[in-house]
Formats: C-alpha cells, sequence, structure tokens
C-alpha cells in the first residue's frame, strides 16, 4: 500500500482527499501546516505528497523546497488561485504537478495514479536488456536509471527523467505538449503548456552548456519539443 501525505490547513480539504484516495486503496498521512508536514516524511515512507500552496508560517512553496533537498518523491501542488504565476512558482520549486482548486475528484485520483506509477517505475531496477537510449553524449541507461552527459551522472526528478526518456527513445521526433503529457503522464492532458514548458526548462539546464542556444533538446516552435539526433 502506498503512502499519500496530504497537507493543507483547511482541515475538510484533506478529509475529504482522504476519503477518496481511501477508495483506490490509499493510505492517507494527513498534515495541516508545512513544519508538521516536514515531521512526517522523517517518521515514515511517504510515496506521494499532495500539498497546499497557501499555508501560514511555512507554506508549500518553502515546504516543497525543503523536501526537494532530500527527497524525490512526486509533489502535486494545490491552489486555490488559478494565476499561472502560482502554477509556475509550484513548478519551480520542484513540484510535478499542480491542481486548482476547487478539484475534481476523477483527475486528483488520476494524477495521483500517475504520480505513483512513475515514481515507482523510476525506482524499480527493470530486468530487460538493451535499454540504453543515446545521443551524442547523452545517455540513458533505463536498468540503472542513470542519465549521463559526457560520462558524469546527472540528477533528475522521476518526472524529469520520464520526460527526457521519452523524447530520447523517439530523437528526431517532435512531440507537441499534449503529446509529450500523454505519454509520460498516461493519461489525457487537462492543459498542461506550464507544466512541460518549466520541466523541459529544467532538463535543458542540466544537460545543455548554453539552454538558450540548446544542443540536444530544441523546441519547434508552434509544434512540440524533440531531442535532437546527433
Amino acid at each position: 500500500m502506498y503512502n499519500i501525505l496530504v497537507v493543507d490547513d483547511e482541515k475538510e480539504i484533506v478529509n475529504a482527499i482522504e476519503i477518496y484516495l481511501n477508495k483506490e486503496g490509499y493510505n492517507i498521512i494527513k498534515a495541516y501546516n508545512g513544519n508538521q508536514a516536514l515531521k512526517e516524511i522523517e517518521k515514515q515512507e511517504v510515496h506521494l505528497v499532495i500539498l497546499d500552496i497557501m499555508m501560514p508560517d511555512l507554506d508549500g512553496i518553502q515546504t516543497a523546497k525543503k523536501i526537494r533537498e532530500k527527497y524525490t518523491m512526486p509533489i502535486i501542488m494545490l491552489s486555490a488561485k488559478s494565476e499561472d504565476y502560482d502554477k509556475v512558482l509550484g513548478l519551480n520549486t520542484g513540484a510535478d504537478d499542480y491542481i486548482t482548486k476547487p478539484f475534481n475528484p476523477i483527475e486528483l485520483i488520476a494524477r495521483v495514479n500517475s504520480g505513483i506509477r512513475r515514481y515507482t517505475e523510476f525506482g524499480n531496477i527493470s530486468k530487460q536488456q538493451n535499454n540504453l537510449f543515446k545521443t551524442g553524449d547523452l545517455e540513458i541507461n533505463d536498468e540503472t536509471k542513470e542519465v549521463t552527459l559526457d560520462g558524469k551522472n546527472i540528477k533528475f526528478t522521476p518526472t524529469e527523467y520520464n520526460i527526457l526518456k521519452f523524447l530520447l527513445k523517439n530523437k528526431g521526433k517532435v512531440f507537441s505538449i499534449d503529446q509529450i503529457y500523454e505519454n509520460v503522464w498516461e493519461e489525457e492532458s487537462y492543459g498542461a503548456e506550464n507544466i512541460i514548458a518549466v520541466h523541459i526548462r529544467h532538463i535543458r539546464e542540466k544537460i545543455e552548456i548554453n539552454p538558450r542556444e540548446p544542443k540536444y533538446l530544441k523546441v519547434i516552435w508552434g509544434i512540440g519539443y524533440k531531442i535532437e539526433n546527433i
């Protein structure tokens, strides 16, 4: 059974999420502020965090930053605001996804299922052979879940890794934002422009000498993204 940490200062929302996810077989850990959430993560294994942005004391943005100092589990941000700034800010702190309140329970469950799937796949060492994907000096070993550039290991979150792997496996092909989202998240895109754009920028910062003039991860304006076949 997977442990989902739900963090929100509104207890009614925490209780509602617990009901939805209990029905899906998840175990829910509750926290009502950022400091309490960090203590829960230290005490027990957490496989995914649902984290509200607007909380007193330690807000969701600062909490996500502290989580990312040690842990790679998926973080889904909750926000009552629909402004793009809040969504991008959450993603820039290391969050993998976001949901705007009030949320659709079906969408919430789909996002959680997708996050857990990516996280567990990232953590499992595959026994299959020939899982090497390469272009130029950039290489993914999908058996060990390692990314190397010029022979040096680069650390990725599970979401970043899965986006890069999908594009590298299909190097030379251009994919739209919706196609990337649907292939990596394995669910319908609910308007994923910000999510994909921020993750792409993070990947570029890790694999490109000059992210503004990328060698590997290219944008095809008006269409999407591709990994160059070098």
